[in-house]
């Protein structure tokens, strides 16, 4: 009973209402948590469904807050929810995690990942943080007054474009249900104040070996964030911060191609045939492709663009998953000295809809 009155007075923020989400939120409402917050601004989308189980066919094309929000009050309404249906940024991120006993990380991003550890320190609270990819999961608590912060981990994200999303590289369906279950575990034992939670300790899961490893974690002196000389005294704008800040204006910026015309012009013959370059990952050109000419993944190019000297004087299309990785492909040859260069609009998925509407989307 004591235990379970705990649970009932305490608190928490899930910040991502995905794969991640999904079993955090169905777990902590089961358990009987008795406010949880959820901050998304996405939608639920029938590629979700392999991994985010909350949701439902029925829930396609609704906000994933009002899905979890139904899933939560069917299985323990007794719970509190409040929903947050924005982007967790510097500007709100502070006020929202305010009132929380504890924030959990589930979200498929590294700008948004950095936020929420800042914010946690910030408002000293702790960060049931955890990640997954393809294959593997990461769990780990931060921001606890005894250890240390993500960033004394991760100082600074990946460039961007670097590390693709889940949607893009890909992930196994019950790994989400694996590493959120654990860490839902470990954000009822903070509450209990039961057990030795992973404080210091960074737990990797492997579905492919069903191996556990545990690494130790210590606070770097030098962290930018929580050391006693921080360069980081407040939220940074998440999206300034990762290098995305100006990912609509460089949409905008490039030239683009439409799919209706790259499908006329390539059925031509003749030489105003436009080459093809897909700069998306190995394992993509697996699930759809249009027939490009030539793939170089976005994270080579910089040391591969010899292979295109060929085509410098043909009309060269760009194309990737949606149109982001391409354009930056785009400013990237664009700097090489290369002219005759477009962004597909849309990518593969306005090929999909469109054009060849047989293609799978991802």
């Amino acid at each position: 009973m004591e235990g379970q009155l705990k649970l009932k007075n305490a608190s928490v923020l899930v910040v991502g209402a995905g794969g991640l989400g999904s079993p955090l939120l169905a777990y902590l409402a089961a358990a009987g948590v008795g406010r949880i917050g959820i901050v998304d601004a996405d939608v639920v989308d029938e590629t979700n469904l392999q991994r985010q189980i909350i949701h439902g066919r029925r829930t396609v094309g609704i906000s994933k807050l009002k899905s979890a929000r139904e899933f939560i009050k069917n299985l323990n309404p007794h719970v509190h929810v409040e929903t947050y249906e924005t982007f967790f940024t510097a500007e709100n991120a502070l006020e929202i995690g305010a009132t929380y006993d504890l924030l959990l990380d589930g979200t498929d991003n590294f700008p948004t990942r950095y936020l929420v550890n800042d914010v946690s320190y910030f408002l000293g609270k702790r960060n049931v943080y955890a990640s997954i990819y393809r294959f593997e999961g990461q769990i780990s608590v931060f921001c606890d007054p005894d250890g240390p912060c993500y960033r004394c981990l991760y100082p600074e994200p990946p460039p961007p474009g670097l590390v693709p999303s889940c949607a893009e590289g890909g992930v196994l369906g019950v790994l989400p249900g694996i590493v959120g279950s654990i860490q839902a575990n470990e954000a009822l034992k903070l509450l209990l104040g039961i057990g030795t939670p992973l404080v210091g300790t960074l737990l990797r899961f492997d579905a492919l070996d069903l191996t556990f490893k545990k690494f130790e974690l210590k606070r770097d002196p030098d962290c930018p964030l929580c050391s006693k000389h921080p360069t980081i005294t407040e939220p940074i704008d998440y999206v300034q911060f990762c290098g995305l800040g100006n990912e609509e204006q460089a949409l905008t910026q490039v030239k683009e191609m439409t799919v209706h015309e790259l499908f006329a012009r390539r059925q031509t013959g003749n030489g105003s045939r436009p080459i093809v370059l897909d700069v998306r990952n190995l394992e993509e050109l697996y699930i759809a492709r249009l027939g490009e000419d030539v793939h170089i993944p976005l994270a080579e190019l910089d040391f591969r663009i010899d292979e295109l000297l060929p085509y410098k004087d043909r009309d060269l299309v760009i194309s990737c998953r949606s149109g982001v990785r391409s354009a930056r492909a785009w400013h990237t040859l664009k700097s090489a000295g290369f002219e005759k260069i477009y962004n597909l609009e849309g990518g593969i998925l306005a090929w999909a809809d469109h054009i060849d509407t047989s293609l799978p989307k991802y």
